[in-house]
């Protein structure tokens, strides 16, 4: 069975930065896409950034590009989401999902399926 455990979240101030950290194991020798996504309430879960098994191709929302970066080393996990000039519209829970093979980055929650238990990230004005 995988495992897939999110941490970082945490509160900050609009402008300020976070890093989220994201591990999936437990398939030897299995490489994973992996993805955040985030809800708020009970609004639907949104796509925030996706990489792909070797780490040379990315995917952003357009409400994150420029200010989020999504990266790996070759491959392996951990998977990092570094999150610059946050604003307030930012806060959300964020979750870590993860997808075994795969060629590319994908977008919808329905392709990803490991999922993690979700870190809080608040943005406060």
């Amino acid at each position: 069975q995988v495992q897939v455990v999110e941490s970082g979240g945490g509160s900050v101030q609009a402008g300020g930065s976070l890093r989220l950290t994201c591990t999936a194991s437990g398939r030897a020798g299995v490489r994973f896409v992996m993805a955040w996504f985030r809800q708020v309430s009970d609004k639907e879960r949104e796509f925030v950034a996706a990489i792909n098994i070797i780490g040379d191709m990315t995917d952003y929302a357009d409400s994150v590009k420029g200010r989020f970066t999504i990266s790996r080393d070759n491959g392996r996990s951990p998977v990092y989401l570094q999150m610059n000039s946050l604003k307030e519209e930012d806060t959300a829970l964020y979750f870590c999902a993860a997808r075994p093979l795969g060629f590319g980055t994908f977008r919808r929650p329905i392709e990803y399926e490991y999922w993690g238990q979700g870190t809080q990230v608040t943005v406060s004005s």
